[in-house]
């Protein structure tokens, strides 16, 4: 009768499951933006998925929106029986996730690119050194490009999308030091990260400049470049993959761009040369689990390519073109990868680091 009362009660508590939820709260790019938000909520939702408990979004239209609707998620999760995380995602939420957090200490928050002055208990912030993976994608640029000059847009220039352009820029030196070629780089901002034409529209430019290679780190916006390089490339390819491919290995000179914080070599494949990704899926992830788990602990992780928190993308569809181009490129890539992670090689975070930065002493493998 015991086993057959512990049996009962164990199917209840299955059928009625755990009452928990993460909510994500985005920034202006919204969902869709296929870069940022979307990384981080695949994150949530496959934690989500594994754990059998609810997630959400909660769309910001403007960064007015970004107090009212963390509120309204915090509200939402205290209503839960098992309670919950809300989600933050964007250096632009840093003073509403602040402000919230501590109006909620009862509730969990996660911030992705957030970093605060002083730590909170219910706030875990999650950042990434972003130079780290765009130094590697800015050596295959200046190892690829064919006119001697590559491209950066980013967003707005907050500190992240910084990281980004100082990593791409070390990068770029590095292949000078190391091999003596001269390489100029063209800047440009959208100031936004939610319009693809302006990214389109400044890729243009920088390509009508003399650019061939182009790094966006702009979210939506760098769709805009994606679609840019693309048609660049099919008028004189040809439309499709096999098209483009071979008319890469044939030694013709083609229009590149360079994804970001997710894998976006998909989105034109053979034209989006590879792409300089985050772990913000990761980020999303754990979150998530260990908040349900409560394994939950406050306070700021940073991941690099030590600790597999930020790479680049597998290099599916241009890996033959890269080697053909370029080759051993991505050989001394490998090398210059452990170094960095050994600590033999430091990316630059900052301008300052940026200008003083040298591989110069660096040998490379034969």
């Amino acid at each position: 009768m015991k086993k057959f009362l512990v049996f009962t009660l164990l199917a209840v508590l299955l059928t009625l499951g755990f009452s928990f939820k993460a909510i994500m709260v985005t920034d202006t790019g919204g969902l869709g933006d296929k870069s940022f938000n979307d990384g981080t909520w695949a994150g949530i939702q496959r934690a989500a998925q594994e754990l059998k408990v609810e997630a959400k979004v909660i769309m910001s239209q403007e960064q007015s929106d970004y107090i009212p609707n963390l509120t309204k998620a915090a509200e939402e999760v205290m209503k839960e029986k098992d309670g919950g995380i809300v989600f933050a995602v964007g250096f632009m939420m840093t003073d509403a996730l602040m402000k919230v957090a501590q109006q909620y200490p009862t509730v969990y928050f996660a911030g992705i690119d957030i970093a605060f002055d002083k730590e909170l208990p219910n706030v875990i912030n999650f950042l990434f050194k972003e130079q780290e993976s765009a130094f590697l994608v800015g050596y295959i640029a200046a190892a690829m490009t064919r006119t001697g000059k590559v491209g950066f847009i980013g967003g707005i220039p907050i500190p992240p999308v910084e990281r980004f352009r100082y990593g791409y820029e070390a990068g770029i030196k590095a292949y000078q030091d190391l091999k003596g070629k001269k390489i100029t780089v063209l800047r440009g901002y959208t100031n936004e990260f939610s319009d693809p034409k302006k990214g389109k529209d400044l890729a243009n430019s920088q390509f009508s400049q003399g650019a061939d290679i182009i790094f966006a780190a702009a979210g939506a916006c760098g769709n805009g470049v994606i679609e840019a390089a693309k048609e660049r490339s099919e008028k004189l390819a040809g439309k499709g993959y096999e098209n483009i491919k071979k008319y890469a290995l044939s030694g013709k000179p083609l229009y590149y761009a360079i994804g970001v914080d997710v894998d976006q070599d998909y989105m034109a494949p053979g034209v989006v040369l590879t792409s300089a990704m985050k772990g913000i899926d990761v980020a999303g992830y754990y979150g998530v689990k260990w908040a349900y788990t409560g394994q939950f602990k406050g306070g700021t992780k940073i991941l690099g390519l030590k600790e597999n928190g930020v790479r680049i993308s597998e290099l599916k569809y241009t890996k033959e073109i890269i080697d053909k181009l370029a080759p051993g490129v991505l050989k001394e890539l490998d090398y210059l990868k452990q170094l960095v992670i050994e600590g033999k090689i430091v990316i630059p975070d900052s301008e300052d680091a940026l200008k003083a930065f040298t591989v110069k002493g660096v040998k490379l493998p034969k």
